[in-house]
C-alpha cells in the first residue's frame, strides 16, 4: 500500500451556469514533504466547511487504479493526479477492502477511515458537466475520507502501513451502498448495526442510519 501523491489546492472562485461558485476541489500534485494536520494538508483548504472538511473529512483519498476507468469513460479529457479533488492518490487501497475505522501509518502521521465521499455538485464544476455526480456515485468508485490521529508528514512514495481493525469494522464499500439501498433486509440491518458502533463514523452518517432503522416496518 503506498501513497502515490499528494495534492492540495486553495479555494478559487470559478463561474457555473452564470454564477460565481467558491471551491477547493482544484488540486494539483506537490513535491517534497507536506504537513498533515487535524483538519487539513498544509496548503490546503476547502471552500464550504458546512459540507467539506472538518476532522472527519481532513484528508480525501482516491485509488489510483480507478483513473483507469475514467480514462475510458472520459477520452478526451487529460486526468492528472488530483483530478476528483483527492488529497492523496494511493495504490493498493479499495473502497471494498478498506472499513471504517481502519487505522493505516503514513509518513510520521496516523489516521483513520472516517466515510465514503458523496459527490457534490462540485464534482459537476470540476468537470464541466452536470451529469457526472451521478456518474460518479453510481460506478461506486467514490473513494473515502480520513480523521487525522496523529498529526506528521507525508510524501509522494510513503508507505502506507495497517495499524489496527475495528472489530464492528464495515467496508467503505458497503456504506456506500447502504446509503442508496432503497429497502433493507435482514443482512443490512446486520450491517447498519455493525457500522453504528463504529466510533470513526461520524456522528451525522450514525443519525442517517438511525433513521433509516426507525423506518423499518415492525412485524406483529
Amino acid at each position: 500500500m503506498k501513497l502515490i501523491s499528494v495534492n492540495t489546492g486553495l479555494p478559487r472562485e470559478v463561474t457555473w451556469h452564470g454564477r460565481t461558485v467558491t471551491t477547493g476541489i482544484f488540486k494539483q500534485p506537490v513535491d517534497g514533504r507536506v504537513v498533515l494536520r487535524k483538519l487539513n494538508l498544509g496548503g490546503d483548504r476547502q471552500a464550504d466547511l458546512t459540507v467539506h472538511g472538518g476532522a472527519y473529512k481532513a484528508v480525501y483519498c482516491y485509488p489510483l487504479v480507478h483513473y483507469e476507468y475514467w480514462r475510458g469513460e472520459l477520452p478526451r479529457r487529460t486526468l492528472p493526479m488530483g483530478s476528483f479533488g483527492e488529497n492523496f492518490t494511493l495504490e493498493g487501497l479499495l473502497e471494498d477492502s478498506v472499513h471504517l475505522g481502519d487505522q493505516f501509518s503514513v509518513g510520521s502521521a496516523e489516521v483513520v477511515v472516517t466515510q465514503p465521499r458523496l459527490p457534490c455538485y462540485k464534482l459537476g464544476i470540476r468537470f464541466e458537466a452536470d451529469d457526472m455526480v451521478k456518474r460518479f456515485f453510481v460506478s461506486r468508485r467514490t473513494g473515502f475520507y480520513l480523521a487525522v490521529t496523529r498529526e506528521g508528514e507525508v510524501g509522494a512514495g510513503d508507505e502506507i502501513r495497517s495499524i489496527s481493525h475495528d472489530p464492528n469494522s464495515v467496508p467503505v464499500s458497503e456504506i456506500t451502498r447502504l446509503y442508496a439501498e432503497k429497502r433493507y433486509n435482514d443482512a443490512d440491518v446486520d450491517w447498519v448495526q455493525r457500522a453504528l458502533r463504529v466510533p470513526a463514523l461520524p456522528e451525522s452518517w450514525k443519525e442517517y442510519f438511525r433513521q433509516r432503522l426507525e423506518q423499518i416496518p415492525t412485524s406483529g
